[in-house]
């Protein structure tokens, strides 16, 4: 038998417990918010360090935030690559829930880069952990001009990529987001931004990770008697005797010859046209249902005798690290909150904890930056303007100058050569 609350007070602590009981439930794999001490939990990659192309992380809130004390790790340097990574106890999500989630913010208004973060299995030497450094999943969002703006899940299988084939829109002004990737035991998978789902299916149909179950019969085709129209002609419908005869206008039965009409001058008066009721246009006769209808005819499906069934399609065995790896033409991409658990609802919370609590801030930091950088623009490109007026002004004037000295240049020649006349003619007389 069922044991009832009595009272408010214990049906609170029931909900308390149950509340508990699920978090206690969930499983954590990773979680940082780059407290105190985050840099002992990550190593800083040496790739492309000796080539001076190694940008640096700094940890900081960022420009604009809800929080100055809510820090993450933001890039720095423009034109450099970034690799980071941290350890965690190796797990696998086989039979499991997986979750990956992470906030970014682009505060550089990026035109061309990405956003993501990789979950890698394995053992790795992450100081050279780079580029080339293989991974398991691949998740967030790239953005390169206006033709790339997506948010990238690609799934390792067998040593190769596999791109997801439909295209979910990233997000692309300068405020925090929160990307979150949801793969359960059946292979399904959810993409939510901000606590908000974009996209949802099957691994088995959105990435081309296994060959197609089924494959269209090419030697099939459509049988000669096959029928496709859904609709007839009714043969019991016919057209009205008369039916054609039926004028589209005709003469306005309420109107009047106007008194000043002249049949001599005006020539003979007839009343104008108006819209005939009796007329309901060209006659178009009944449609009914087909008894032969067949439906559309579709290629018939055959199975495919190079697929072989995953049944753990969506499991990685030994998952070990969590990565960020960067090429960045102008720095200023901000992480923070990075998820590895099994339980959906706990990062929902954790979003809601964090970029929920501080978003409304944060876009109201960013609208004022917005202001004071437009002010500095406007405040920059009037001291030019001025600057290059003083200058044309500067010019004109020493355009002046030189065209005055050489004006009287040219009367001191002048009078310099009708002086020699003078003395030529006087030596003459």
């Amino acid at each position: 038998m069922a044991i009832r609350p009595r009272n408010a007070r214990a049906v609170c602590i029931v909900a308390a417990l149950l509340a508990f009981a699920a978090v206690a439930s969930s499983e954590v794999f990773f979680e940082e918010r780059f407290g105190d001490g985050w840099e002992t939990r990550w190593v800083k990659s040496d790739w492309k360090r000796d080539d001076g192309m190694a940008g640096e992380w700094v940890h900081t809130a960022g420009k604009w935030n809800g929080d100055p004390e809510d820090k993450g790790i933001q890039t720095s340097e423009d034109y450099r690559f970034y690799a980071i990574s941290a350890e965690f106890l190796e797990f696998t999500n086989r039979d499991k829930t997986l979750v990956l989630q992470f906030s970014v913010k682009h505060e550089q208004k990026l035109d061309c880069g990405g956003g993501y973060i990789k979950l890698i299995s394995g053992d790795i030497d992450q100081k050279a952990f780079s580029g080339d450094t293989p991974y398991s999943i691949m998740f967030g969002p790239d953005i390169c001009g206006d033709n790339t703006r997506r948010v990238h899940a690609i799934f390792s299988h067998n040593g190769t990529n596999h791109l997801h084939k439909k295209d979910v829109m990233c997000m692309v002004d300068q405020l925090t987001h929160v990307y979150t990737l949801i793969v359960k035991p059946d292979a399904t998978y959810s993409i939510l931004i901000d606590n908000v789902q974009k996209d949802k299916g099957s691994l088995y149909e959105d990435w081309d990770i296994l060959p197609p179950r089924k494959l269209p019969d090419t030697e099939a085709t459509k049988p000669e008697d096959w029928v496709e129209d859904e609709y007839i002609p009714d043969p019991e419908d016919k057209k009205p005797e008369g039916y054609d005869d039926i004028p589209k206008e005709i003469p306005d039965p309420n109107a009047l010859k106007p008194d000043n009409w002249d049949d001599e001058e005006d020539g003979e008066w007839t009343a104008p046209k108006i819209p005939n009721p009796e007329y309901h246009g060209p006659w178009k006769q009944r449609k009914m249902k087909n008894p032969d209808y067949k439906g559309k005819w579709t290629t018939p499906m055959l199975d495919n005798p190079e697929f072989v069934d995953d049944p753990y399609l969506y499991a990685y065995p030994r998952l070990k690290y969590i990565g960020i790896e960067l090429w960045q033409v102008k720095s200023g991409t901000l992480f923070d909150n990075i998820l590895v658990c099994d339980d959906p609802e706990y990062a929902f919370e954790l979003t809601e904890e964090t970029w929920g609590k501080h978003k409304d801030t944060e876009e109201a930091q960013f609208e004022q930056a917005w202001e004071k950088m437009k002010e500095e623009e406007e405040a920059e490109k009037k001291r030019q303007e001025e600057e290059e007026a003083k200058n044309d002004e500067s010019e004109a004037f020493e355009d002046k100058e030189e065209s005055n000295d050489d004006a009287e240049a040219k009367i001191e020649e002048t009078v310099s050569n009708d002086s020699k006349q003078e003395e030529a003619q006087h030596d003459e007389l």
